[in-house]
């Protein structure tokens, strides 16, 4: 099994393997039905995560980086600014899942205090680690570009999927 807590990137050749959707495409009205108080909730990505907070949902972790479909979108970042939240700073570049984020990610859902993490560099990626960190349960909300928004809820398959993701991509430092 690779190792998820070293650094990783996905090759040229593997980038579509990455690009297949996961889980269960979800409206607005579906945001209702989640527990949170049951289950963890995670939120990858701006949008989504600006969608939570609007309905009144405070994720368990949400993951942004101030930009959506590679346009600065700094509604979250300023939502998490006004309301004082502390975000922890994480640095992933594109096409990759740094030791930093996956320390990051580990760090934030080994508590039970609400927590945000802003990537600098591309939070799409987040999502493997999320899944494979977090408790079996916990549902996991990320955008989906021009679709909407996707709900996976670990289980011990899911999570054998993203090992397999993971599988296909290399280690560098």
């Amino acid at each position: 099994m690779s190792d998820i807590r070293r650094s990783r990137r996905i090759p040229d050749e593997r980038r579509e393997l990455f690009k297949e959707p996961l889980g269960e495409l979800i409206n607005e009205n579906h945001l209702k039905k989640i527990n949170t108080a049951k289950n963890k909730l995670i939120s990858v990505g701006d949008v989504v995560s600006f969608t939570l907070a609007e309905k009144g949902i405070t994720p368990h972790l949400s993951i942004y980086d101030g930009m959506t479909e590679r346009r600065e979108m700094t509604a979250f970042a300023s939502y998490v600014e006004s309301k004082g939240m502390k975000a922890d700073v994480a640095a992933n570049p594109a096409g990759t899942i740094t030791a930093e984020l996956v320390s990051a990610i580990e760090n934030c859902l080994s508590g039970q205090e609400k927590r945000t993490i802003r990537v600098i560099g591309e939070e799409d990626l987040a999502v493997i680690p999320c899944i494979l960190l977090s408790p079996e349960g916990t549902n996991v909300i990320y955008g989906w570009p021009g679709k909407g928004m996707m709900l996976i809820t670990t289980d011990r398959s899911i999570k054998k999927k993203m090992e397999q993701l993971l599988e296909q991509t290399e280690e560098f430092e």
